[in-house]
């Protein structure tokens, strides 16, 4: 059986894309040929001079209607894998007005202009542009549209084989519908050669040799549908109970497993629960639930047949929105035994696997007692054997993934915070201060460790973040591990002279934890000199270090860009482009590269402005309305640069951990990769 790309819902893919490429330059070039591309042949209809019109467009839809309707007849298409448009009486009437009225006044529609365009035709240009403002227009203005009942809500329209034959055929039989309709278009066919012969003296069939053999053709085809059987719409077979059942099971919350009584019956040996990872290949080998076997969605129906019906069948993903689809399909299919796990993979982590230290709220003993167990079985070991299970769990590379479901750290936290899990082995701190300053003080337990450290020449541009390679050695060789929440400390006490870089220094750092995807780190609020002034304790002994294996990530990050990304976003101005850069340097007033000046179009907002007293930020409520002046939405792409990264690193963690703003790309090579680039362009 073929499975469409709406099937598979891979109408985005690239595949999808070049499918459609495809198809659309096959359709233009018959158009083309067929005379489409001259507007006085299209509006030949109108004078019923040229009927090639009226004939085309029979063509393709007897065409459609019956290559789908063998398709389905013999079993090579299913139902559900072709989408229904919706029928909106209202809107489709004014629609096909609008397009009629367009159609007399220029001599073309929206896919013939394209074809005119092509060739070169100025009116077929200029009626194609007026078409793509048109589509804009309705766009702005679907949600008054819709309240107006002039186009469906969301719940119209949906697959052939959840639709009724009212919906698709006037509420007649398919084959019956054919037939009709065949017979109708035959019968326009013999129409429009009487009307040009009597109009134009001529006809597209020159004595009808061809109309007549084509005619039989199609009635024919007709006819042999009712020979066939007939594919029923999934909503008028058997599924049709397992519909109201289906329904029954979610109102009355039995359709998924929590993830406590997942984690119980798996650590209790349980033989009779199946858990299925539907996730990528990569995802499903960083990390997976123990036990769990991976299934691609489109496998789900065959590769757990053996199990339907028999004992339990969990569904994960790292949220809910696959597997609760994948869940009702199944139990369409008769499977009443499957459940979904309740908030995905990253729920499970959070609520299982999460350390006690760093839980929000206290939990009991017996709580924490189960929590440790827990940790034990699913991040390695036996949990008969407590301390080689917490060694394995210690040691394992595989539990990376969950510390990539979601940042269980805040952005920031404070010294009470920090001061209560300094003895928690799951928690690491990294001093981010030059190392003088951290041989003389520095908070119990931390490490030292240099921002430059992460740094270096990457394709003759210097000051680069390393590729995750070297960082995850770096990490390894100072005792990080995936499962760690990675505390951050800068220095900020000017009357010492310890400000140096402060904030940025530890940004910069987190940069290269973000790369290799360490999402479960913080930076201390106020720095060290907060630390020491509230009074807590410090010490000069050096920290003991076990190194451990940090695993390198499979996939590169997704928040790094470079000079060609930064260049095209330029031009098409698909995203706003903020320079963290003193405002003098901006301006071109200083300079220490190649070019004074900025990319053209940025936006300047100093990285110093976003910073008060003791290297810690603004109030949040000032920085929320200074970014919102120049970013309109927390969804709008913003890519942010300064020189080298470092002053960036503050603003990208500003935007993306502390305010929220979701689409925050990281220009590393900065003013010194742009500047020293003549071929791109600069401003003052």
């Amino acid at each position: 059986m073929i499975e469409t790309y709406f099937g598979a819902e891979q109408l985005d893919s690239p595949h999808a894309m070049l499918a459609a490429l495809v198809i659309g330059l096959a359709f233009g070039f018959v158009l083309e040929r067929a005379g489409f591309g001259s507007s006085r042949k299209l509006a030949g209809i109108f004078y019923l001079k040229d009927m090639t019109v009226l004939k085309v467009m029979f063509t393709a839809v007897i065409t459609a209607m019956l290559g789908l309707s063998y398709a389905f007849a013999l079993g090579w298409v299913a139902p559900d894998q072709v989408y229904a448009l919706p029928t909106v009486y209202p809107a489709q009437a004014i629609g096909g007005l609008l397009f009629g009225l367009g159609f007399v006044m220029s001599g073309w529609c929206p896919g013939t202009s394209a074809v005119g365009a092509a060739s070169g035709k100025l009116d077929a240009g200029v009626f194609l542009l007026g078409a793509v403002i048109g589509a804009v227009g309705f766009n702005e203005l679907f949600g008054v549209l819709r309240a107006i009942g002039l186009v469906p809500q969301a719940d119209q329209g949906g697959v052939l084989g959840g639709t009724s034959e009212a919906q698709i055929a006037f509420g007649l039989p398919r084959t019956l519908f054919a037939l009709l309709f065949t017979l109708m278009a035959v019968a326009a066919f013999h129409a429009a050669e009487w009307i040009e012969r009597r109009m134009a003296a001529s006809g597209s069939y020159p004595g009808g040799p061809v109309l007549k053999a084509v005619s039989i053709a199609m009635v024919v085809f007709a006819v042999v549908l009712f020979l066939l059987p007939e594919s029923a719409p999934l909503a008028d077979s058997a599924a049709g109970p397992d519909i109201a059942n289906l329904l029954q099971t979610i109102e009355a919350a039995q359709d998924h497993i929590e993830p406590e009584e997942l984690a119980d019956r798996l650590m209790a040996g349980a033989q009779d629960v199946v858990v299925v990872d539907v996730r990528s290949p990569a995802e499903y080998a960083a990390f997976h639930i123990r036990g769990a076997i991976h299934v691609s969605l489109p496998d789900l129906p065959k590769a757990l047949e053996p199990h339907k019906n028999r004992g339990t069948i969990v569904l994960y993903s790292n949220g809910m929105t696959h597997p609760a689809q994948a869940r009702d399909l199944l139990a369409l299919l008769g499977f009443h035994n499957v459940y979904l796990l309740t908030d995905g993979l990253a729920g499970f982590v959070e609520r299982c696997l999460k350390p006690v230290s760093l839980r929000d709220e206290p939990l009991s003993e017996q709580q924490a007692v189960k929590v440790r167990a827990w940790r034990a079985f699913f991040l390695g070991g036996d949990p008969a054997r407590p301390e080689v299970a917490r060694k394995a769990a210690e040691s394992s590379p595989t539990p990376q993934a969950t510390a990539r479901t979601g940042e269980r750290l805040p952005a920031l936290v404070d010294p009470s915070w920090l001061a209560a899990r300094l003895n928690d082995p799951n928690v690491k701190i990294i001093d981010v201060r030059t190392q003088p300053r951290y041989s003389t003080s520095h908070i119990p337990n931390a490490i030292c460790l240099s921002p430059e450290s992460v740094r270096g020449p990457i394709g003759g541009v210097p000051s680069m973040l390393l590729p995750a390679d070297l960082l995850a050695r770096l990490l390894s060789n100072i005792g990080i591990r995936p499962t760690d929440a990675v505390v951050l400390v800068y220095g900020n006490d000017p009357e010492n002279g310890e400000l140096g870089n402060g904030l940025r220094d530890a940004t910069l750092l987190g940069m290269a934890l973000e790369r290799l995807g360490h999402r479960d780190w913080a930076i201390l609020d106020g720095g060290f000199w907060r630390w020491v002034s509230e009074g807590h304790p410090v010490t000069a002994a050096l920290t003991k270090i076990e190194p451990s294996v940090y695993p390198v990530p499979p996939q590169p990050d997704d928040f790094t860009v470079d000079a060609q990304y930064v260049a095209a976003r330029l031009e098409d101005r698909s995203a706003l482009i903020l320079d963290a850069r003193p405002a003098d340097y901006f301006r071109g007033e200083k300079s220490d590269e190649a070019r004074p000046g900025h990319i053209p179009g940025a936006l300047n907002r100093p990285f110093k402005a976003d910073l008060g007293q003791g290297e810690r930020f603004n109030p949040l409520d000032e920085l929320e309305k200074a970014y919102q002046t120049l970013i309109p939405s927390k969804s709008n792409p913003v890519i942010v640069h300064c020189r080298t990264g470092h002053q960036a690193s503050q603003t990208f963690f500003l935007l993306r951990r502390v305010l929220g703003y979701t689409q925050v790309k990281w220009y590393d090579g900065g003013w010194a990769e742009w500047a020293a680039r003549f071929d791109l362009p600069a401003e003052k």
